[in-house]
C-alpha cells in the first residue's frame, strides 16, 4: 500500500506523534498527502487552490527543525487545508467563494486560523471550495461548481464549508479550516460524518477589518473540521487565546484534550428534536433520537425539552440573512473603493438568492435593525433558559438528509421539509440560532441512513467549551464511526 493511504486516516494527534518520534519525515508526510489529493481533488473538487509550491518548501524546513532538535509545534509537520473564502495566506489567492472577478485576487496577510495553525507548526497544503460569500448552507459557485460528497458524489457536502468537509472525510488532509456564520463549520460536519466544531464566541479569534466588530453580528467563527474530536480539542488548544486584533478574544488558556477524557456521569442534558419550530426529516429526527440515549448509558440524565422559541422558522431564517447582509455590503464596498465595482460590472458573478438580500439592504432602516438585535435576543434567552436548567441541549444539526449538486453552479437546499416551506439557502439549518447566540456547539455524526451521515448538534454554556468536547468524546467512545469512512475509502475514482 503506498504511503498516501497508510497516513490518510491518521488522526493529526497521531500524525504529529509520529513525526516527533521520527516514524516519518515532514517531507514524507506533505508528498504523500498532495499525491492523494492529485488522485483523489478531481473527483471531489474539495480544493479550488493548490499550494503544493510553499507546502514542500515549509516541510524541507519543518525537517530541519526536526532533525536539529529543536522546539516544535503541537502541530509540528500536518498537513492543513485552508478555506477559500474570508481566509488568507500572504501570495495565495482569495476568491470569496468563487466570484469569478476575483479569481486572481492576491492577498498579502495571514487570516487568524492560518497564522495559527503555521505557528504550531501545521503546513498549509491549499484551500479549498465555498460557496460565493459564503452566503448558504450548501457548496457551489459559478467559478468552480460544487464539491462532491465523498460518501456519494452525486450529493453536496453542505457548506459554506463544504470543500474542507470533504478534504476531510476523504482523508487528504486530517483536518481543515471551517468558517461559521450561520452554521459553516457544522453543517458540512453534519453531511460528511466529521466533527465541526464552532467554539464560545471569543475563544478562537477573527481577524476582522477594517471593520473589527465586523464579526458580531451575528456571531463569527473560525474552527477545525476534524475526523475526531481529540483532534478538534487539539486544534482548538492551538486557535485559542488572546489576540490584539480580535477586541473579543478571551484571555484563556485551557489544555482542551484533557476535556475529552472527562466524564459526564451525572450531568443533566436537554434535547430538542426541532427547536420547536423546524420541520425535520423523519429520517434524521429517527437517528438523532436514536443517537442521544447513548448519553444515558453513560450516565447522564437526558430530558427533552421545549426550548420556548415562539418564532416561526422562516421569520428567523430571515432574520439571519438580515444580519450578515450589512458585513456582505461592506466587504463589497471595500472592493468598490479599490477600484472594483463588483455589483455594477460582474452582477452576473452572484446568485439571484444572494442579490435579493444585498440589493434590499441599503433600504434597512435603523429601527428595523433594532428590533432584530431584539428578536435575537428572545431567542438567547430562550437558549439560556434551557442551560440554566441543564449542562447541554442537544438538536439535530439539520433538518434534511444530504441534497443532489445542481448542474449550473447554483446548488440550493431543499425548499420545503415534510410538506412545510423552507428558505433553501439556510432554512434547512438549526445551526444558525447558535450565531445569534454565541454559545460553544458541535456536530458530530448521529449515524447513517443509507449510508449517508446524519450530524447531531450539541450544545453548551457560554464559555463551556470543555463540556461540548466532553460529551462528544463520550459519545464517539460509546459510539464510534471511524468505521464509516470505509464508504469514502472504498469509492470508486473515474
Amino acid at each position: 500500500m503506498a504511503l498516501s493511504d497508510d497516513l490518510a486516516y491518521l488522526s493529526a494527534t497521531e500524525l504529529a506523534l509520529r513525526i516527533r518520534r521520527r516514524d516519518f519525515s515532514p517531507v514524507e508526510v506533505v508528498d504523500a498527502f498532495i499525491a492523494r489529493i492529485e488522485k483523489r481533488n478531481p473527483s471531489l473538487n474539495a480544493f479550488v487552490f493548490l499550494g503544493f509550491d510553499d507546502a514542500r518548501k515549509s516541510a524541507k524546513q519543518a525537517e530541519k527543525e526536526l532533525m536539529s532538535g529543536e522546539a516544535l509545534g503541537p502541530l509540528h509537520g500536518v498537513p492543513v487545508a485552508i478555506k477559500d473564502l474570508f481566509d488568507f495566506k500572504p501570495g495565495w489567492p482569495a476568491t470569496l467563494g468563487g466570484i469569478r472577478a476575483l479569481k486572481n485576487n492576491i492577498t498579502d496577510f495571514h487570516c487568524a486560523f492560518a497564522a495559527r495553525i503555521e505557528a504550531a507548526g501545521g503546513i498549509l497544503v491549499g484551500k479549498t471550495n465555498s460557496p460565493v460569500m459564503g452566503f448558504r448552507g450548501t457548496c457551489d459557485n459559478y467559478l468552480f461548481g460544487p464539491t462532491r460528497n465523498p460518501f456519494d458524489t452525486k450529493k453536496n457536502t453542505g457548506g459554506s464549508s463544504g470543500g474542507s468537509a470533504a478534504a476531510v472525510a476523504d482523508g487528504l488532509v486530517p483536518f481543515a479550516e471551517g468558517s461559521d456564520a450561520g452554521g459553516s463549520i457544522r453543517i458540512p460536519a453534519a453531511w460528511c460524518n466529521l466533527v465541526g466544531y464552532k467554539a464560545s464566541y471569543g475563544r478562537t479569534p477573527v481577524h476582522m477589518r477594517p471593520n473589527a466588530f465586523a464579526a458580531t453580528n451575528p456571531f463569527v467563527h473560525e474552527g477545525p473540521i476534524t475526523r475526531t474530536v481529540e483532534d478538534a480539542a487539539l486544534a482548538l488548544n492551538v486557535l485559542s487565546g488572546y489576540d490584539p486584533a480580535d477586541p473579543f478574544s478571551i484571555d484563556e488558556e485551557i489544555d482542551f484534550t484533557e476535556s475529552t477524557r472527562r466524564s459526564i456521569r451525572g450531568w443533566k442534558i436537554a434535547y430538542s428534536p426541532d427547536f420547536d419550530v423546524y420541520p425535520v426529516d423523519s429520517r434524521v429526527a429517527d437517528t438523532v433520537a436514536k443517537a442521544v440515549r447513548a448519553f444515558e448509558e453513560a450516565g447522564a440524565i437526558v430530558e427533552q425539552v421545549k426550548v420556548g422559541i415562539k418564532r416561526p422558522q422562516t421569520e428567523l431564517c430571515d432574520l439571519w440573512c438580515r444580519l450578515i447582509t450589512p458585513l456582505n455590503v461592506q466587504g463589497l464596498e471595500g472592493f468598490k473603493a479599490a477600484g472594483l465595482d463588483l455589483l455594477r460590472d460582474h452582477r452576473e458573478d452572484f446568485p439571484p438568492e444572494y442579490l435579493r438580500w444585498i440589493d434590499a439592504g441599503p433600504d434597512m432602516k435603523m429601527l428595523d435593525i433594532a428590533n432584530d438585535q431584539s428578536i435575537r435576543t428572545e431567542i438567547y434567552d430562550a437558549i439560556q433558559g434551557v442551560l440554566n436548567n441543564y449542562d447541554l441541549l442537544i438538536t439535530p444539526t439539520l433538518g434534511c438528509m444530504p441534497v443532489d449538486n445542481a448542474n449550473d453552479g447554483n446548488t440550493l437546499g431543499p425548499s420545503e421539509i415534510n410538506g412545510e416551506p423552507v428558505d433553501p439557502l439556510i432554512g434547512w439549518c438549526l445551526t444558525y440560532l447558535i450565531n445569534f447566540t454565541g454559545h460553544p456547539a458541535a456536530s458530530i455524526p448521529a449515524g447513517l441512513v443509507n449510508g449517508l451521515p446524519v450530524g447531531m448538534q450539541i450544545i453548551g454554556k457560554r464559555y463551556a467549551d470543555s463540556d461540548v468536547l466532553a460529551a462528544s468524546a463520550t459519545f464517539e467512545r460509546l459510539r464510534p464511526w471511524q468505521d464509516h469512512y470505509s464508504i469514502c475509502r472504498s469509492r470508486q475514482i473515474l
